[in-house]
């Protein structure tokens, strides 16, 4: 009897070219109990499975056989998945080899877990898939270990879904600014995001926002991977176009303007244009146009009838105001132009209606198109999907929320990878990332 439920651990483990020698119970002290009659366990008790090495052991890094031993370890545990709610380590002492090949000693390898880790694969796998939608806390409290213990482990299964998977061509590359918050330590309080537009995955993330950032992952980059991007699309800095266009490999790739950003500079010109009208002309005006911030620079078409009738109202109070409004809406409607003359026709016909000097805000606004005129009319050349840099930044919102807070930037970016990605999105998807963490066949390593 004892035989068969060894064999059955065994074909549970799943471990090929291991035996299971001792296997015992231990409370949360660690202390060890034994079984006595049909009196049951502690839902509390941990079983400790101990294992011996049945075949030669294989070499880390060449996957070959290793006849020496180099040295005899001491005895390590592995945390494993609960068997029916119990918890589960795997006990083993594992040998130092010393491997023809590489001509080093290395300790041997492990069919059940990676090098310098402490929870089984097929345990890091299950963390980072329930990671993906529940809070880091939520996670450690289901699997009674340490928060830190739960991002390590999803930092590692996620490391092992993106070395296995194809890495899409980049051919449209998108730049944006991400800010930090006033409770980051950094030194820097912003980080700038380079994602790939096609697939909306970020692709690297680095310190700081300007032109220096940015020539960081140029860098980076090989001259084949340079010489197949296309397009770049970014807000209206001069420092990330400088940084583009200083570039001599990168002198064939277009530049547009992400019409977000666009639109975000015309709506702070009429918010200016608001203050002034209704804030700094009297008490009577400035109790009319309180509280009505948010009915301005919401879009006509998105408004309730009542909304549009009190904003009517309010625009009647001044006629440069109105018109403002008026140059506004007609820019978001420019901005979704068909094709290239299309937009430059529409554009142009904006800033004639802005041109006049008494209108201060307004005029900066017609000096800003004019200025990047080039890259705003190359929307309608190319029709990049633009909105996927700025979802970016809703999924660093939720990401941030679920963990409180990302130190590690490389690890962020694996995780806004991840759920850009979304690969558990179905059943076929969650078994193949679950298969990640299935035991190495260690006998055809080789």
């Amino acid at each position: 009897m004892r035989g068969l439920i060894r064999k059955f651990i065994v074909e549970v483990l799943g471990f090929e070219g291991f035996e299971v020698i001792d296997m015992h119970w231990e409370t949360p002290t660690g202390v060890g109990v034994y079984p006595i009659g049909v009196l049951p366990f502690s839902r509390e008790a941990r079983l400790v499975v101990t294992v011996g090495r049945k075949w030669m052991g294989r070499c880390p890094g060449c996957l070959g056989r290793c006849r020496k031993v180099y040295e005899h370890l001491d005895c390590r545990r592995w945390e494993d998945l609960p068997w029916s709610g119990r918890a589960v380590s795997i006990a083993y002492a594992p040998d130092r080899l010393w491997c023809p090949r590489c001509k080093s000693a290395r300790v041997e390898l492990l069919p059940w877990a990676d090098p310098y880790q402490r929870e089984t694969r097929r345990l890091q796998q299950h963390m980072a898939l329930q990671a993906a939608s529940m809070p880091t806390s939520h996670v450690a409290a289901l699997y009674a270990v340490d928060w830190h213990t739960v991002r390590r482990a999803e930092q590692r299964a996620l490391e092992r879904w993106d070395a296995t998977r194809e890495q899409p061509e980049l051919t449209m590359v998108g730049i944006d600014e991400k800010y930090l918050g006033r409770r980051n330590k950094r030194r820097r309080k912003f980080v700038t995001i380079i994602s790939n537009l096609e697939t909306g995955e970020p692709i690297w993330i680095g310190a700081g926002r300007g032109q220096e950032p940015v020539n960081d992952w140029v860098r980076s980059l090989t001259a084949e991977q340079r010489a197949g991007i296309k397009l770049f699309s970014m807000d209206m800095s001069q420092a990330y176009t400088t940084a583009i266009k200083s570039h001599p490999e990168l002198q064939h790739a277009y530049i547009v303007h992400d019409p977000f950003h666009v639109m975000k500079r015309a709506l702070e010109a009429l918010d200016e244009l608001r203050r002034a009208t209704f804030f700094r002309a009297g008490p009577q005006l400035r109790a009319l146009g309180r509280g009505k911030r948010w009915l301005f620079l919401r879009a006509w078409e998105r408004m309730t009838p009542q909304d549009q009738d009190e904003l009517k109202k309010l625009l009647r109070c001044n006629r440069q105001l109105a018109t403002a409004y008026q140059v506004v809406e007609e820019l978001r409607d420019v901005l979704h132009a068909p094709d290239e003359f299309t937009m430059a026709m529409g554009l142009v016909h904006v800033m004639k209606r802005i041109e006049r000097r008494s209108n201060v805000p307004m005029r900066k606004l017609h000096d800003s198109l004019d200025e990047h005129f080039d890259e705003i009319v190359a929307l309608g050349r190319h029709h990049p999907p633009t909105g996927r840099v700025e979802a970016l930044n809703n999924n660093w919102e939720t990401a941030v929320r679920q963990a409180r807070g990302y130190r590690n930037l490389d690890f962020l970016l694996l995780k806004l990878r991840f759920m850009t990605a979304n690969p558990v999105r179905t059943d076929n998807g969650v078994r193949r990332f679950l298969a990640l963490g299935l035991p190495t066949p260690y006998a055809k390593a080789a």
